[in-house]
């Protein structure tokens, strides 16, 4: 914005300009003048949109996985943790979805790391078509995808699981080095049914689910079930005496 004035007092000047204009000129203003100011904030505007993009770049790579351009490991832990607190507060359940793909070394000493590279990618497409947009999806590393499904009845957390594993393998993923067929084995866990649980002990609950998938043949879902409700931690305890009286 540039401010034309017949005006040549200072204090004018800046009044102009404290009030929003970017520039200024006084009459009579000279054309080429003018275009020249105009090229100059055209600049200013052109490198304030790149480092707005670069600023934003530098945010993607922050918080997501450079190969899949999933959540990456720190972004989706911290994503569960404020959903796990939302909904304990709520009284809803997330669903805790750990999935690793089958064999997958097999795949990259078969096929070659780059075709590896393409399954991986093609999975997390998958995954995240799968689920709901307000559902999370992150890379948990190598092989391994975690995914929460936010708001989730319990009584549709294992079916919808069965779901995501299907779509998984659906169908073959083509790659440059051809047609592989792919699976995914999942540990489920369900928070309704640990109420005041840590995120670690959450996910180290749900981890030793899927291994026990893998142990029972791969693609297929195990879900963690507690032996025991755990006690209600002392703060959490008075909040809810609270709330009773």
């Amino acid at each position: 914005m540039i401010l034309l004035t017949s005006k040549e007092k200072k204090e004018n000047v800046v009044a102009g300009l404290q009030s929003g204009a970017d520039d200024y000129l006084t009459k009579p203003f000279d054309p080429e003048e003018l275009k020249a100011r105009l090229r100059t904030g055209t600049r200013i505007l052109d490198l304030e949109d790149r480092l707005i993009e670069a600023r934003e770049d530098m945010r993607f790579q922050a918080t997501h996985d450079a190969l899949t351009s999933l959540w990456n490991r720190g972004v989706i832990m911290e994503l569960l943790a404020r959903e796990l607190t939302r909904s304990r507060r709520e009284g809803k359940c997330t669903a805790i979805l750990l999935g690793d793909l089958d064999h997958f070394k097999n795949i990259n000493d078969t096929y070659g790391h780059l075709a590896g590279d393409e399954v991986l990618k093609e999975t997390a497409r998958r995954l995240v078509s799968s689920v709901r947009s307000y559902d999370f999806v992150g890379r948990f590393g190598g092989e391994e995808f975690l995914v929460t499904l936010n708001n989730c009845d319990p009584a549709f957390g294992l079916p919808r699981a069965e779901k995501i594993r299907e779509i998984i393998a659906d169908r073959p993923v083509e790659t440059s080095a051809g047609s592989i067929a792919v699976s995914m084995s999942f540990g489920l866990l369900l928070s309704q049914e640990w109420r005041y649980v840590s995120v670690a002990e959450l996910l180290h609950e749900v981890d030793t689910a899927l291994y026990a998938a893998k142990a029972a043949g791969r693609n297929c879902i195990k879900a963690a079930i507690p032996k025991t409700q755990p006690a209600a931690p002392p703060e959490m305890a008075a909040e809810l005496m609270r709330r009773r009286q």
